[in-house]
């Protein structure tokens, strides 16, 4: 597929997904300086977010979705930017406390990139490999002692079907932390302008919900 083949799609997959926002039942709350917005799709599923009242910025600790089980049944939360807080915490099973020292995989993205902490990796920056595969558009960490592998894909991306691209990746780390970094292209960013300029049209009140017409 050449480029602009390619750009036409990635547009037309972004349009989409942004009138998919736009049908969507939404329900919003404003409380502490956060705009809390519950959307429910038509096809039951859920999406709950929480941005910052002053920036627009979607706040690091929440984008979580949840679906309905094979059977109907109601599922758990399940996070796709932030964390569940109380599954943070080690957990007491049978009289076992669970290790406090495994890698804690956490999505934390900024303004202009996607960014994913993995908390308690006690090796140094040379360990790890990490590559991006662009025909599944996902991305893999490995470590040269095999102590650790991960592979994991970003779902803006794969809402639009954009490529990845490795010259976007990047690597960091500190305190026992490797920070991974991916640049947002330009079709993320039009987007995430875009669903700002819809939520601008949903009324919330700090004292309750208040049901948001879809637009």
């Amino acid at each position: 597929m050449n480029r602009v083949l390619l750009l036409t799609f990635v547009y037309k997959m972004s349009t989409a997904w942004l009138e998919n926002l736009k049908s969507a039942q939404k329900t919003c709350l404003v409380q502490d300086d956060r705009k809390k917005i519950h959307f429910t799709f038509q096809d039951g599923t859920e999406m709950a977010e929480e941005y910052d009242i002053n920036t627009g910025d979607l706040l690091g600790e929440l984008r979580k979705w949840h679906k309905k089980g094979t059977l109907g049944g109601a599922t758990k939360w399940e996070y796709e930017v932030g964390e569940d807080l109380m599954l943070a915490k080690p957990l007491l099973t049978e009289g076992l406390m669970e290790s406090s020292s495994n890698p804690i995989f956490v999505r934390k993205d900024t303004k202009q990139t996607f960014q994913w902490r993995i908390r308690n990796l006690p090796y140094p920056i040379e360990t790890y490999q990490v590559t991006v595969d662009a025909e599944n558009r996902t991305i893999t960490i490995r470590t040269s002692n095999k102590k650790y592998y991960k592979r994991f894909s970003i779902p803006d991306m794969d809402r639009i079907q954009a490529a990845l691209k490795q010259d976007d990746l990047s690597i960091a780390y500190a305190n026992n932390t490797l920070i991974v970094t991916y640049k947002k292209p330009k079709e993320v960013l039009d987007l995430e302008k875009a669903v700002q300029e819809e939520l601008k049209k949903t009324k919330a009140m700090k004292d309750g919900d208040v049901e948001c017409n879809p637009s």
